[in-house]
This record gives structure tokens, sequence and C-alpha cells, in this order.
């Protein structure tokens, strides 16, 4: 039996109702026989925030379309939308929207006026408002050659326009210009299972994978960018804060900026290009046998109070420090001599900031430290929103699917940010946001003049709702 036979068997036994267990007397019986019902309603807010941001219009603009203007029933920003509202709302793969395609509530985000495909130019579309998975796979298939003498795959993604456009959005969102700003970088692993381009095996994670680089300031994220495993974690990082860098400081010429990472980009150039653009930097040293020979005094300090408290110690010392062949300069190195119940626990870090603007310690526990929050970000964004869904067989497929993680990222954030300030979730993770305020049963009835989405009644979080609502419509359209 084929795929598309057993699809359409689960399809022809759902048409029998379900008996469940008797609740006393009564029956129980389940039907998938309900109308116009969506498990979605709370997509709506997202719909809002688009309103009022213009992510996902924005996002569109950075696609050339090649069709026939006059065969086109799905624009270009209902095809995205779709993608990103679909994301959000936790449908991860394109066969989901097969069945997504027929949700009126899906096709009222997505700005489809005809919102139950009753108009559709073929009968076999009638009643599905929305594209199916094929639609949308021939936008991710298109080459970056593309023209309209293509027969199906003819939308084609402007990658540096998107880069911009992710910026744009990050320097939108504020209302003055801040005084300083922190930029956290770091790659992490993209497992894949198939035998894409760019498939290479890395030994640290254990697996074949991609290499994504990733660039926050905060919550925003300004840079997702997919590359092969063999290379250098750095790789590629200049370039991204050049054009970041460069884009910030046309609209803010005079914030501070500050680069933070791990060891993985301690490197010459990256601290180089830094040191010669007015950005600063706090990354983090592997530790070698110099390095820790210059703290035994501390070490051995660290041990000792340990012994007498039983917790953990530290103590701090900064000094200045050259690498034999690789760094081109003297710079300001910070340790951390410490000791836990398991043993002594050495840490380094090289910094550009002067000793008058931060001590040793303040720049190790407040500044270096914090930026495990952008590693929660890359939690949020690689599992919440689904950016490792790269099992396309080309690179560039793969990067679009992860600009559209990263924009459907990029539209929760925006909701966090504008709907759910002052409420019980300002602070909530993607999934859970999905979870407690998207995922709402509503029914759905369309008239000439309303469309109404009535919403459970027993939705538990109405307030929270109700809240996020009013933040929405305070701000202008």
């Amino acid at each position: 039996m084929t795929k598309t036979e057993a699809a359409l068997l689960m399809t022809e036994c759902k048409t029998e109702p379900y008996g469940f267990h008797e609740l006393g007397s009564r029956e129980v019986v389940g039907h998938f026989d309900g109308g116009d019902i969506t498990s979605d309603a709370g997509g709506l807010l997202l719909r809002e925030v688009e309103q009022r941001t213009g992510i996902i219009r924005s996002f569109a603009a950075c696609f050339t379309d090649h069709r026939d203007s006059r065969l086109i029933e799905h624009p270009v920003e209902h095809l995205v939308g779709q993608r990103i509202y679909g994301l959000c709302l936790g449908y991860e793969d394109l066969n989901d929207h097969d069945q997504l395609r027929s949700d009126p509530a899906i096709a009222v985000m997505v700005g489809k006026e005809d919102v139950k495909g009753e108009h559709r130019r073929d009968q076999r579309d009638r009643g599905k408002a929305l594209a199916g998975k094929s639609t949308l796979n021939r936008m991710e298939l298109s080459n970056a050659n593309a023209g309209a003498g293509e027969r199906y795959k003819k939308i084609v993604m402007d990658s540096d326009a998107i880069d911009q456009m992710m910026v744009d959005q990050f320097v939108a969102a504020h209302e003055r210009a801040p005084r300083k700003i922190i930029l956290d970088v770091d790659a992490t692993d993209d497992l894949i299972h198939g035998n894409q381009e760019g498939r290479f095996f890395h030994g640290y994670y254990g697996g074949y994978c991609y290499l994504p680089l990733y660039i926050f300031c905060g919550e925003f994220l300004l840079c997702a960018r997919l590359r092969s495993s063999d290379i250098d974690a750095a790789k590629g990082t200049v370039d991204e804060l050049k054009r970041i860098v460069g884009q910030v400081r046309q609209k803010w010429p005079k914030v501070q900026i500050l680069l933070r990472g791990d060891s993985g980009f301690c490197r010459e150039e990256i601290m180089v290009w830094c040191e010669a653009n007015r950005v600063d930097y706090v990354l983090g040293l592997a530790k070698n046998e110099r390095l820790k020979a210059k703290i035994e005094a501390e070490m051995k300090r660290a041990e000792s109070q340990f012994q007498k408290t039983k917790k953990a110690s530290r103590v701090f010392k900064q000094f200045q420090y050259q690498t034999r062949k690789t760094w081109s300069r003297k710079r300001r190195v910070i340790a951390k001599a410490e000791h836990l119940e398991k043993g002594s626990n050495p840490r380094f870090l090289v910094t550009s900031l002067p000793r008058k603007q931060a001590s040793a310690r303040y720049l190790y526990e407040r500044v270096y430290c914090a930026r495990g929050e952008m590693e929660n970000r890359i939690k949020e964004q690689q599992l919440g929103m689904f950016a490792d869904r790269t099992s396309s067989a080309t690179m560039r497929a793969n990067q679009l699917r992860l600009y559209f993680s990263s924009v459907a990222y990029i539209l929760m954030q925006a909701l966090r940010r504008l709907g759910l300030k002052g409420t019980a979730l300002a602070k909530a993770q993607c999934s859970t946001i999905r979870l407690k305020l998207l995922k709402i049963g509503a029914q759905i009835q369309v008239s000439v003049r309303r469309i109404w989405i009535r919403m459970a009644g027993g939705y538990p979080y109405v307030d929270v709702f109700d809240l996020v609502y009013s933040n929405l419509r305070t701000l202008r359209c």
C-alpha cells in the first residue's frame, strides 16, 4: 500500500463514529463532523501583531515572483504567511498543510477573503482556501536563477534582502536609539538524517549535521546562517558582523556595541576586526598550560577557601597575555580560579574593555555568564520554531526553511514583547505561548458581513488573552 493510499484509507475510516466508554447510562460518541471548527483560534493574536509590525509583509517583499499574474491564486505574501503561521501554531511539516488548507481560521490569519475557498478556480480545490504542500514546496525548491521560463518553481528568495529585513525589524522595534547593545554569537548542531547537500560528520556532536551560526541581541534574532559542519565554528562571523554592525550604525551612529561569545569565537580575525571598528568584545578563552601557570597562586587560595567553607570558592585575576603564534598583540585576560567539590575549575576570557570600565569579577559573572540566555534563545528557535527541520536536498532550500523558522520566531517574539507584557506569560517560551495562548478551540461562522470565531467557553486563560488583546489594541497599525 502506498503512502497516499494509506492516507485515503485513514480518511475513509474517520467517517465512522468513535465509541468511547459510557458515562453512566449514556453512550460517548466522537465524530469528525463538527464542520468549521479550528484548534488554533488564538493565532488571530499573531495576525494582530502582523498588522502592527508588517513582519510577514516585509519578509514576502524579499521574494521575486515570476509566475503569470493572471493565474495566481496564492500571492507570495499568502504563501509565506501560511508557512510562518503554521510554524507558530506547531505545524512543522509541509505535509500538515494539506489538511490546514481547509481551516478558515488560518485563512483569516493569512488574509484570504474567500476564507472557505468557495470560489476557487478548480472544482477540486473548492472548500480549501489555502495552498497545499506541493505549492509550498515549489517555493522552497526554486533556484537562485529561476525565471518565468521555469515550469513550476518560479518564486525566488533574495537572501541578502532577508538578512537585511531581520536587522531592520530589530531596529524598528526601538522607539529611540539605545546607548549600548550586546551581540551574542554562537553556533549549534542541526542533525541531519539523509544525503542532503553539505552533509558532513562532526566529531564533537557525534553525527552528521549542519552547523548554523546565530547572532542575537537580547531576544532579537539578527542572523541565522546555515553552514556545513566541516568548518571552524567561527567561520563567516566577521562577514556577518560587518553587515549587521554597518546596518545598525546607519540608524544609530553613536551606539556602543559589545560582541560576546564562547572560546569557539576567540579568533584573531574577529578580535582584530572588532578593534578596528569600535566594537568591544568579551570572548571565552580556551585554557592551556601557560594560562593555568599564571594563576597557580590563585588556584591554591581558592582551594584553601573551599577546604574551610566546603562551598564553591572563586578568586579572580587579570593580566596581559599574548599567544606565541596566533595573536598579533597583548590583550587583557580575565581568569577565574575556582574550586568546587569536584575539584579545580579554572576559566579564562579575553576582552577589549579596559580595567577602569569593568572589574574582572563583574566582567565574568555579570557580563560573560549572561550569554547563557542566548543559548536559551537558540533552543527556543531550534525546538520551539522547528529550525532543525532541514530535510530538503539542497543547502539553499534548507536555508529558506531556516529563514521561515527565523521569521516565525521574530513574529512570536514580537507577540511576547508587545502583547504579553504585564501578563503571566511575559517571559514564557514560544512553545508555552503556543500551548496556552494560541491553541484555542473555536467554531467558525461566516456570513456576508462577519466572520464569527466562537471560542471555547472553557478556555482557562481567557484573562491573559484579554490582556494581550488590550495591549495590542493600544498599538497603532
